[in-house]
Parts: structure tokens; C-alpha cells; sequence
């Protein structure tokens, strides 16, 4: 199978040089990153060690059966304007936040949802670190069967991948955003890794955004209760301790952040009150605002 990853950073690389064991395997990323591994191949270290030899570009190609995309969030919309012209068979987000699949359903056909807990960085150009085993979910962004689906894992599975196919993909979105919602900006704005959200008063601003979200989620038709919105936030916190997250990453470099697909789509789709993702959504989007000063 000829599989693109369109955004190959940490994740992307990491996913990619995975499937580069079985597959033929397109990155397209940006230098200096696309260029060292078009010289030398992919360094997967970590966890797993091999070195691999995908395509690397910088422009998509004329096809592929299978596109992973996994750009910032806001870059969601460049990225279906992209693949449209190579008109991949399947196209699978593996991004934070809401709105993703429509974004890229917008520009293609059968585009699937999807998440990934295995962990990754990339320490330098050309290298990509796997720091632990997780699982890659895929399925359709409304639930129910999907025969794309099962056709993306068993591609990821017959390269040693853990995957698996969810009917349910509704709720592991929307759990991901509790996790998300709850990790992301908190650490951001108080400048500490993960880890720190296990004691207060951080983890009463994480938990109660993650419960937040679970309560938008119910209105939305998803059934996900408080309680399993925060042992997911709690059990990621604990799995990722020493990790600083992507926000805090973005706030600490001065670069965008994801706020608008994670804090920001909670309050736009919450029928009531949600103060705590309101706040911190403001309290990020003033952080942006304030890097040209």
C-alpha cells in the first residue's frame, strides 16, 4: 500500500517510519527535517531502533491509497486543499481538537477519524524518538461500521502497528478533548510539565475542564460521563508525567497554538456555561496576542 503522511513531524515521522517497515511510505514535511532524511533516511531511535528510507518531499505526490494527516489544527484546511490533488482513497486525521474530518471531507473523499497514543519527538532533523507504545484508533468521524476503516488497520497492522478499528470514534474524540482541554492550556500557562497537574491547584483547573467537556459532550449525543473524562486526563497526566505538552511547547517558542480546535470548540459548542475552557481559551488566545510585544 502506498501510504502519505502530510505533516511529518514528531507523530507523522514516527507513524510513518512504522509503516515504512511493510509499506512504501511518502513524508511530506519542510526542511531541514524532509532533507536529512532524503539523505539518509529516518533514524528511529527509543523505544524501537531502525533506520528506514521512505520518500521524503516537501509537495505532495500524484497519489497514495492512504494520507495520515497530522498538521497543526489550524493547518487542517491547507492540508485537504493539498491532498485534493493527489486525491488519496482514504485520508485519516490523527490531530488534537474538533473539526478536523469536516475540514478535510470539505476537499475529499472518505475521510476517517482518528487517534494515536503512541509517544514521539523529534530530537533533530532526520531522527524521530518513539518514547512509548501506544495504539492507533481509527474509524468513521460519525461511528458505526466502516469498511475504509478496517482496511487502514489491517495496513497499519501488518507493519507491526497496534490498531485498531472503533465504531465508537465519537467518544474517543471527544475524550481526547477532555484530556486535552484539560492538559494543554493548563501547563501552557503555568509553564510546568504534565506531571504537575496531579496535585492542586492545577488539578482542580484540569479536572474541571475535562468535565466541562464531558458535559458538552452529552449534550452533543456522545455518552461520556465526568468521572471517565477525568480518570482519562488523570491516567494521561500519570502516563506522560515528565512530557511538556504541544501548548506549552507553542506558548514557550511564541509560535500559534491549537486553542481554537480544543479550548475554542468546547465553548462553541456548549449550550451552557463552561467557565473554566472559556477562560483558559482567553487567557491563551491573550498570550498570542501578546507575542509581537
Amino acid at each position: 500500500m502506498e501510504i502519505l503522511i502530510f505533516g511529518a513531524g514528531s507523530l507523522g515521522s514516527l507513524v510513518g517510519g512504522l509503516c515504512a517497515r511493510e509499506h512504501s511510505v511518502t513524508l511530506v514535511g519542510r526542511d531541514p527535517h524532509i532533507a536529512a532524511v532524503r539523505e539518509s533516511g529516518l533514524a528511529v531511535e527509543g523505544v524501537v531502533e531502525f533506520t528506514t528510507h521512505p520518500e521524503a518531499r516537501t509537495t505532495v505526490p500524484e497519489r497514495a491509497d492512504l494520507a495520515f494527516v497530522t498538521v497543526k489544527s489550524f493547518d487542517t484546511p491547507a492540508a485537504g486543499r493539498a491532498l485534493a490533488d493527489c486525491s488519496p482513497s482514504m485520508t485519516c486525521s490523527l490531530q488534537n481538537g474538533l473539526g478536523n474530518e469536516e475540514s478535510l471531507a470539505a476537499q475529499l473523499d472518505t475521510v476517517l477519524a482518528g487517534t494515536c497514543t503512541y509517544g514521539a519527538r523529534r530530537p533533530a532533523p532526520g531522527r524521530v524518538e518513539c518514547t512509548g507504545i501506544g495504539e492507533i484508533a481509527l474509524g468513521a468521524p460519525d461511528g458505526g461500521p466502516s469498511a475504509a476503516a478496517e482496511r487502514a488497520v489491517e495496513a497499519l497492522q501488518s507493519a507491526g502497528i497496534d490498531a485498531v478499528h472503533d465504531d465508537g470514534m465519537p467518544k474517543r474524540l471527544w475524550r481526547k478533548l477532555a484530556v486535552n482541554a484539560g492538559i494543554n492550556p493548563t501547563t501552557a500557562l503555568a509553564g510546568v510539565e504534565n506531571g504537575a497537574l496531579a496535585d492542586d491547584p492545577l488539578h482542580d483547573v484540569a479536572s474541571e475542564a475535562a468535565r466541562e467537556v464531558a458535559r458538552v459532550a452529552q449534550v452533543q449525543g456522545v455518552e461520556l460521563a465526568e468521572s471517565e473524562a477525568v480518570a482519562a486526563l488523570e491516567s494521561v497526566v500519570e502516563a506522560t508525567a515528565r512530557n511538556t505538552s504541544s501548548m506549552a511547547q507553542d506558548v514557550g517558542a511564541g509560535t500559534k497554538t491549537e486553542i481554537d480546535a480544543i479550548n475554542g470548540a468546547v465553548v462553541d459548542r456548549a449550550d451552557g456555561r463552561v467557565p473554566v475552557n472559556r477562560t483558559l481559551a482567553a487567557l491563551i488566545r491573550a498570550r498570542e496576542r501578546g507575542y509581537a510585544d
